[in-house]
């Protein structure tokens, strides 16, 4: 992967209007196959990785963690932020930025926004779970939870998995209005439904993703059959969950990073001797996912750094030769490189 810049100093800035050009540059749908793509050849390399839990500070109000991932030749971090009462304010529950390093040299080679590409990774990530996960040919999707994450999630479940139909509820119906008109020109059959009962009736998939930092209970263990694929993606903290016990105890669970999960995923729930699956696992050829069609699989989704770095690798690459980036004068370069004092001086 070569480096953007015309100078090792300039570091390629994606902002967010950029990211969104680029985005509707190369078309949404193609954007969530194509780091679908990237997602799962990391994944089948995933021994690969230098790999840790995130880093996380929690406070009464949210968390801010950073999370980092290196495959040897290029290491990669985000910031991201989880302020669940944040809408109140007008603000983003999530915010999020990421920055692209050569192993090499240490320099960064991308700095990017990742409010907006971490609503596409994790989409993504949802739906190459789900490729592996789900019941064959599965047409419904129940979406329980219609904030800023929803409309990603339900283009990415039509884009990889020919998804159809969509069953909207979210506790705050104008969620679900705002979800249904952002969804209108999609191509998606929307159902608006007043209660999670309604929303599951009939689904095959089951997508879960509240915002809520507590001890919730979106399902409880009597409203999910035989058969039914649950992608839960709203229990991403220690404290918070969406599922009832009782779901994980008849369920396959797979997760992505085991030590992250038992202490931020549903599995908080669980005994730590519990057995999961680790994706990566599956995707690899390693070992199966659903193997029977009464089977309940369930993909504890917490989010991880190696699908940071790999969106950011994605970015990385389309914006090569593109006008969707500026570069940012962020690296000292003075002429002896054991002389950042003189440059100092000579900028006088």
């Amino acid at each position: 992967m070569s480096l953007l810049p015309s100078h090792l100093a300039m570091v390629p800035f994606v902002s967010v209007d950029n990211m969104m050009k680029l985005v509707h540059h190369i078309g949404l749908e193609t954007v969530l196959r194509d780091i679908a793509a990237a997602l799962e050849n990391d994944y089948k390399r995933w021994e690969l990785f230098d790999k840790t839990p995130r880093v996380a500070s929690h406070s009464d109000v949210g968390v801010i963690e950073l999370m980092p991932a290196s495959d040897g030749t290029h290491y990669g971090f985000k910031y991201v932020n989880g302020h669940p009462s944040n809408t109140k304010q007008g603000l983003q529950t999530v915010t999020a930025f990421g920055l692209l390093a050569d192993v090499q040299t240490g320099y960064p080679i991308l700095l990017s926004e990742m409010t907006m590409l971490t609503a596409l990774r994790t989409a993504a990530m949802s739906a190459l779970a789900a490729q592996n996960l789900a019941p064959k040919n599965a047409k419904t999707m129940a979406m329980i939870g219609n904030g800023a994450q929803s409309e990603f999630q339900c283009t990415a479940f039509k884009a990889l998995l020919g998804i159809e139909n969509i069953r909207l509820f979210d506790t705050d119906s104008n969620a679900t209005k705002k979800c249904a008109a952002n969804l209108a020109a999609s191509g998606l059959n929307i159902t608006q439904c007043s209660s999670s009962e309604e929303a599951i009736e009939g689904a095959q998939i089951i997508t879960t993703c509240t915002a809520d930092k507590q001890y919730a209970t979106i399902l409880t263990d009597n409203m999910v059959g035989p058969g039914v694929h649950i992608n839960a993606i709203g229990g991403d903290c220690p404290g918070k969950t969406e599922l009832h016990k009782d779901i994980l105890l008849r369920s396959d669970i797979f997760v992505e990073y085991t030590p992250q999960t038992r202490v931020e995923g549903e599995i908080q729930q669980l005994d730590s001797n519990h057995d999961v699956t680790e994706l990566w696992q599956v995707i690899a050829g390693k070992t199966a996912g659903r193997t029977s069609d009464n089977q309940i699989t369930l993909f504890d989704s917490v989010g991880f750094a190696i699908e940071d770095f790999s969106a950011l690798c994605y970015i990385h690459k389309m914006i090569q030769n593109s006008d969707y980036y500026i570069e940012l004068d962020m690296l000292a370069d003075p002429d002896d490189p054991r002389d950042l004092f003189g440059m100092l001086e000579r900028a006088k």
